[in-house]
């Protein structure tokens, strides 16, 4: 009885979703199409790997992913590389070990067991080399942004299993460059992205056509850098996603399965209770 008072609060509270989103101007990203949505989807290993040329050769300049070691790059339901080659993109890495037996810190190539680093060697020296922008680590990013779209629209995503508001933003936010409304002023050093939440970022435009050689013939533009890179960052912050999926569909048809023979068992028992009644 109390369902549909809460339906009528729900409705009205994304009415003033709606309307504020309206009055800021900023558009909701675009959903995309990923091999990895639904409950059948899985990561393209093709997609990945073009995406971790993408992170190495332009967002590594400014981001680390340091929730992820290089042998995760090995591991089912990534990127597919072979061990060897985990090991020879890690030793192009350095990273900072010790101390040693005088107590010093030194710097070695980079091992499977080690997290992708930051390029700059703390936080204070990021921020200092960004006059005071803190570029974030990428590891969780895909989970850690998103975008809400109000009722009705969450029950749906509810039904069809939609999870990847996350992944839509990043790509939309890597694309959604653009020149500033006329009579819109930005801060020094700001861009106007239109899906950025207030449309000034600190982050140029990343993306340029050809910046990136790809080998398997997939076009080389900004669009399919950003899908390849968000991608990639998808995996990264769930890295086994396709092993939950499986197992989750796994557990559903054991559940389907054992409920039907609950219901054979109980009407079995009951028959025969009937009977002897």
């Amino acid at each position: 009885m109390r369902i549909l008072p809460l339906l009528a609060v729900a409705s009205v509270l994304a009415g003033a979703h709606a309307v504020l989103a309206a009055e800021e101007g900023q558009p909701l990203p675009p959903r995309q199409a990923w091999t990895f949505a639904g409950p059948f989807g899985k990561f393209d290993r093709g997609q990945l790997q073009r995406g971790f040329k993408v992170y190495r050769e332009v967002c590594g300049a400014c981001h680390g992913m340091k929730l992820v070691p290089f042998r995760a790059l090995t591991e089912p339901g990534g990127p597919g590389f072979t061990e060897a080659q985990a090991r020879t993109i890690a030793g192009e890495y350095r990273v900072t070990d010790g101390p040693n037996d005088r107590g010093e810190m030194f710097e070695r190539p980079a091992r499977l067991s080690d997290a992708i680093p930051s390029p700059d060697p703390n936080e204070q020296a990021a921020r200092a080399r960004f006059d005071g922008a803190l570029p974030p680590d990428l590891s969780v990013i895909a989970k850690a942004r998103g975008y809400e779209v109000g009722f009705p629209g969450f029950i749906f995503d509810a039904f069809k299993q939609y999870q990847e508001a996350g992944v839509d933003y990043v790509a939309a936010y890597l694309t959604g460059y653009e020149n500033a409304p006329a009579g819109t002023t930005l801060a020094e050093g700001t861009f106007w992205s239109k899906y950025f939440p207030g449309h000034g970022t600190a982050m140029p435009p990343p993306f340029q056509a050809g910046q990136v050689e790809y080998t398997d013939g997939t076009p080389a533009t900004p669009e399919q850098y950003a899908r390849d890179i968000s991608a990639f960052l998808m995996w990264a912050a769930e890295p086994h996603l396709e092993a939950r999926k499986r197992i989750g569909l796994q557990v559903m048809v054991f559940l389907v399965i054992f409920a039907g023979l609950l219901y054979l068992t109980k009407k079995k028992i009951w028959s025969r209770a009937n009977n002897h009644a």
